[in-house]
């Protein structure tokens, strides 16, 4: 999941590729809370003690009265425009303490069970963000990339959260605008270079508050948790199952805490931890992109094509290459045959790096960028998987992946600093989790401080009490997710079962391993659990 360069979601957690979506998650899931995106939970002022006693409470099992309008419409269901897919919209109150002061449309889609046996219900998925489409990702990926038993079984089904794509999305900067937002250097050298980081940061704020005011208040977890609530109902189904990858775990626990009753199947994958601060997890977040770099060091190193050293060259010599060649470019931006006249500067450069990290299948590319870059001066590999990770097109178009991360994370949580001077004092600690990425992420961390709307969440324990088995997975080497928040969750969670993936890469079902997919199959598909401790490899 960090929300600038906001990478995808912890909560930031990608977009509409398979693998590109689910990768988005802390977190887009970080830099805000890195690209985990994530303002994540938590403050700079909560410490972990305070969130220890903190958990979040179940809501009443009756439906309000003032809601029971909302909980008994009906869809109606048109074409998608996509074979197979089924498009509708349904609305939600904006704002869950006033239901008579409008309403926010969400948008919904789904895949009906192909199979001819008995159906079990219909699966919810999300692949991540906060920003990810969910809808795209059914489409493109799991309502055609799905085991076909799960597929035959269960009504496949999405949507996407509020502020999100095509729910009444989150507007902030024109792509123009994002073009110079995503450029702005993201490791200040001196006051002048702070400054215009600081300014950079306040402007793309500022924007979001001018053109999405009336939503800006009301795109929290809590509120996409309930929308949650009312479409399982709508969709006629007693218990919600759902399947979350990166921020949508922290989504879906989201909903197990505030409905443990209404909990049928629930896998989340590349989990997310809720009882830590902000800070916390941006330095957690941090360590786990700098294991994955080092796995990735590792690897390049002993390949005849790795740009950072050959035979004998160490992680850490690597990523001081790495590092050099960041200097080099923010020095003297290299060229990349952009249409619009870009160049490859560090903040560019960086984000293609880190967006790299999300999936092992993602190395080879990243060699290549490398190459380019580094022997030839060429910056277009390394822009090409920048752009993707922003989720920018040919044409210059960003989708609002970027600003719906924003707009969530600094609602959930309030800001990990509340300025540049406490930016630097936690310096130090950033560089020793990650030396290649500390200070690029830390200073990412700023991104929610002048956020126009003040956050309403704060770090909580979530333990859903009463709720059925729910399969937490984690990845050991997960650089947006790490594996000891897969853990956190695990304990948390009353009723969880840890599934664990020894391995690269952000998260693990549907990457490849037939453990981790006949674990969860089996689950989604008989009810059954991964027996405790399994590992798979």
């Amino acid at each position: 999941m960090y929300t600038r360069p906001s990478l995808p979601s912890p909560r930031r957690t990608r977009g509409a590729r398979p693998r590109a979506t689910a990768r988005l998650t802390a977190g887009l899931l970080a830099a805000a809370a890195l690209l985990v995106s994530a303002c994540s939970p938590g403050s700079s002022t909560t410490s972990a003690g305070d969130a220890a006693e903190a958990a979040l409470a179940a809501l009443p099992r009756s439906t309000p009265s003032a809601l029971s309008s909302y909980y008994t419409q009906r869809l109606r269901w048109r074409s998608c425009g996509t074979p197979g897919f089924q498009c509708a919209t349904m609305t939600a109150p904006l704002d869950y303490g006033k239901p008579g002061a409008g309403d926010v449309r969400l948008a919904v889609a789904r895949k009906k069970a192909t199979g001819t046996g008995k159906p079990i219900g219909s699966l919810l998925v999300n692949p991540g963000g906060p920003g990810g489409s969910a809808v795209d990702y059914l489409q493109s990926y799991a309502g055609v990339g799905y085991p076909a038993d799960v597929r035959a079984r269960y009504d496949m089904v999405a949507m996407d959260p509020r502020g999100v794509a095509r729910s009444e999305p989150v507007e902030c900067l024109d792509g123009r605008q994002m073009d110079m937002y995503t450029q702005t250097d993201m490791t200040p050298d001196d006051q002048q270079e702070r400054n215009a980081l600081v300014a950079a940061d306040k402007t793309f704020d500022e924007s979001c508050g001018a053109h999405s005011a009336r939503l800006l208040r009301h795109v929290s977890t809590v509120e996409a948790a309930r929308d949650m609530d009312i479409l399982r109902a709508v969709l006629g189904d007693r218990k919600l199952n759902y399947v979350g990858a990166s921020y949508g775990t922290f989504l879906g626990a989201t909903y197990a805490g505030l409905f443990p009753d209404r909990v049928g199947r629930m896998v989340l994958d590349g989990a997310m931890d809720p009882s830590i601060d902000a800070r916390t997890l941006n330095l957690d977040q941090t360590s786990g992109f700098d294991t994955a770099f080092q796995a990735f060091a590792n690897d390049c190193v002993r390949r005849s094509d790795c740009p950072l050293g050959g035979r004998g060259t160490t992680p850490a010599q690597a990523g001081d290459h790495l590092k050099a060649f960041f200097r080099e470019v923010d020095a003297h931006p290299i060229a990349t045959g952009d249409a619009d006249g870009r160049k490859l500067g560090e903040a560019l450069a960086t984000t293609g790096v880190i967006a790299a990290m999300y999936d092992q299948a993602e190395w080879e590319q990243l060699r290549e960028a490398l190459t380019s870059a580094i022997r030839e001066h060429d910056g277009a590999g390394l822009l090409a998987l920048s752009d993707s990770y922003y989720e920018r097109d040919a044409s210059g178009r960003y989708s609002n992946l970027m600003m719906a991360n924003a707009a969530v994370n600094c609602l959930d949580l309030p800001p990990a600093f509340t300025g540049p001077e406490q930016v630097e004092r936690a310096l130090p600690a950033f560089e020793k989790a990650s030396p290649v990425f500390g200070d690029y992420l830390a200073w990412a961390a700023l991104s929610c401080t002048y956020w126009p709307v003040r956050a309403t969440g704060s770090a909580h324990r979530i333990e859903a009490k009463g709720a059925a088995p729910i399969v937490v997975v984690g990845t050991t080497r997960d650089p947006a997710t790490p594996y000891r928040w897969a853990q956190s969750l695990s304990r948390q969670l009353s009723s969880a079962r840890l599934l664990t993936y020894v391995g690269d890469g952000h998260t693990a079902y549907g990457r490849g391993s037939t453990c981790i997919d006949t674990a969860i199959n089996t689950y989604l598909l008989n009810g059954t659990p991964p027996s405790v401790g399994k590992r798979c490899s």
